[in-house]
């Protein structure tokens, strides 16, 4: 099926039974939302709401709620595009099986994005309040746009057309109102580091210019993946999204604007004064907390368009999982098998959604520099660690734990529970964490000193296990009267709660009242943290908990800690310390008024009643 519209795809979802329409009214503030949530959480399809308050135009989520439903959006294109990336991987596939490559030449055609002098984007001109003002938490500083398709291209002074393989493509966060936006006039543009923007915005600055920014939404779902789509260096996201949707992909490229997406369904036209910032936020992130307010660049809007029945496509972000949960998988699931490619030696790397993806990386290695001898160390772990953290996005990862597969063909990286356990078994705590300080983290992440600024660990195990984790609590013992409470998140990792006292009490109770005993040699980590009975309830309350609310550099400690030449090292246990601390950012909390008239709603049946 080739979307055109956002229509096309409500239309063919609900010819399959994979769509559910609200004719009931509801606020595009906070209750659109919860209900999205509430839908997403319970495994429900995609849901047209046909009459939001304040807005003409209906909205429609959960495109993405599933990977079956996502596999369905692209069940006409996605088997050519994995044959595609096979012949990237072994251009000489071809020529043992080309039956099999045979939509090879169409897919080439169908990724040269195709400049157009018009589109039904630009048919009615409307102003920005009178697109869906969607505020999905109660501390949310305005309305959002959480799907956008936002392209940007270099300054021109002589109004010059750039190669549309010159335009980034990317998903970044649009502020709509709220704030010191003028309204209809201003909107805020919230991007992160190593985003392909920042380029055209450092282009900007050297050429004392503004540059143009076009915003679209809607229209065939290829483009919003792409949109999202960590793609390697020289590859555009144009090609990607024309491959995906199966036909070119129509862009209208002229003087004085950013290429627009000609079918998309809504177009937010403007530009950026490199050199100006105003406060934008905040805004409920995919971590699970409030993103503060920071200032950041703006768009000063010159025009606002829509296509004929243009329908408003968005999500809900929140503590994961959530419907962005969908698109990590897909993508995984389609450039997974690259990844040996780009990283020699690296069988498999695993953004971990459930801990806010960037705060957990986890990869699955190989010694192989002397397959003659076990190495007592990481070696080239170490290697592939630092070719991982190089990488584009990946680059903001604070915790990469690398595994050595070479003595285990069946270790994998998305099975959380199995991997943790393999490396547990096997850290040496003398060799096997790597530090790096006062470096660059996630824009979201509080758990740093500032904004952008963190630290980060690698933590590379392999070779033989060296204990056999704890499968029930051990006696507390001696340290009973620092801890108030205990629980077990997994084997041989404990969730300790001690309230406001320092790690030191801890680690010093812990030196004296374990030493010798052997309940305790299966313990290899301890979570300090201020419920431990909710970090230890779910391994995704752990991972939550453990990696969005410590920075390594500052919150991970341990037994017998000490330094050997510049290197960090313990005999262990780990101690992670993941209170919430002050500079910490506030978690996400629903309305208790919307909750209760969302609960109501269920109450009177209907198609929605079974998914809130």
């Amino acid at each position: 099926m080739q979307y055109r519209s956002t229509r096309d795809v409500v239309e063919d979802l609900k010819r399959h039974g994979r769509l559910i329409e609200v004719d009931e009214s509801l606020s595009p503030r906070l209750e659109i939302a919860e209900v999205q949530r509430r839908v997403y959480l319970r495994g429900g399809p995609a849901v047209l709401f046909k009459r939001p308050e304040g807005t003409s135009f209906p909205m429609v989520s959960n495109l993405f709620g599933t990977l079956d439903q996502a596999r369905f959006l692209f069940r006409s294109t996605i088997d050519r595009v994995r044959r595609a990336i096979e012949l990237k991987i072994d251009p000489n596939a071809f020529f043992r099986n080309p039956l099999r490559y045979a939509s090879a030449p169409w897919t080439a055609w169908t990724m040269l994005p195709k400049k157009v002098r018009s589109g039904p984007v630009m048919s009615h001109s409307i102003s920005l309040s009178q697109l869906p003002q969607l505020i999905s938490w109660p501390d949310d500083g305005g309305a959002f746009v959480t799907l956008p398709q936002v392209l940007s291209q270099e300054p021109s002074e002589s109004g010059s057309r750039p190669s549309l393989t010159q335009c980034n493509l990317g998903m970044y966060r649009i502020q709509l109102s709220g704030n010191a936006y003028h309204p209809d006039r201003e909107i805020g543009l919230h991007y992160q580091l190593h985003r392909g923007i920042g380029i055209h915005h450092q282009k900007a600055l050297e050429r004392g210019l503004p540059f143009p920014v076009t915003i679209t939404v809607g229209g065939t779902p290829a483009m919003t993946l792409s949109a999202v789509m960590p793609l390697p260096e020289g590859l555009s996201e144009l090609t990607f999204a024309g491959a995906m949707a199966g036909h070119r992909i129509p862009m209208i490229v002229g003087p004085g604007h950013a290429p627009i997406y000609g079918d998309a369904d809504f177009a937010i036209r403007g530009v950026v004064d490199p050199k100006s910032l105003k406060p934008e936020g905040p805004f409920g992130d995919h971590l699970g907390y409030y993103a503060r307010q920071h200032p950041f660049p703006w768009m000063t809007i010159t025009g606002v368009s829509h296509r004929p029945g243009a329908i408003w496509p968005f999500t809900v972000v929140g503590r994961p999982p959530q419907e962005d949960t969908t698109f990590g998988a897909l993508i995984h699931e389609i450039t997974g098998p690259i990844i040996p490619t780009v990283l020699p030696g690296v069988r498999e790397v695993h953004a971990v959604d459930a801990a806010g993806v960037h705060p957990l990386l986890l990869a699955v290695g190989s010694e192989r520099y002397t397959p003659y001898a076990k190495p007592d160390r990481p070696q080239e772990l170490l290697t592939q660690a630092n070719a991982i953290l190089g990488q584009g996005q990946m680059s903001l990862a604070k915790y990469l734990i690398i595994a050595d597969g070479t003595q285990n063909p069946d270790l994998e990286a998305h099975d959380i529970g199995s991997f943790l356990k393999w490396v547990w078994e096997r850290l040496d705590f003398e060799s096997g964490l790597h530090f790096q300080t006062r470096t660059t983290i996630d824009t979201l992440d509080y758990s740093g000193d500032s904004l952008n600024r963190g630290s980060k660990v690698v933590i590379a195990a392999g070779g033989d296990p060296r204990r056999v984790l704890a499968k029930e609590l051990p006696p507390l013992g001696a340290i009973h009267q620092i801890a108030s409470a205990a629980h077990l998140c997994m084997p041989g990792v404990l969730a300790v709660g001690i309230g406001d006292r320092s790690i030191d009490s801890l680690l010093e109770a812990l030196e004296q009242g374990t030493r010798g005993d052997s309940a305790w040699q299966g313990i290899a980590c301890i979570v300090v943290v201020d419920d431990p009975e909710f970090a230890a309830k779910t391994l995704n309350n752990f991972l939550w908990v453990t990696f969005t609310r410590s920075n390594p550099a500052t919150d991970i400690r341990g037994v017998g800690e000490r330094m050997e030449d510049k290197h960090w090292c313990c005999s262990g246990p780990l101690v992670i310390d993941a209170r919430r601390k002050p500079r910490h950012a506030p978690p996400l909390i629903e309305n208790p008024e919307v909750t209760r008239k969302i609960d109501a709603l269920a109450t009177r049946g209907g198609p929605l009643a079974k998914y809130l």
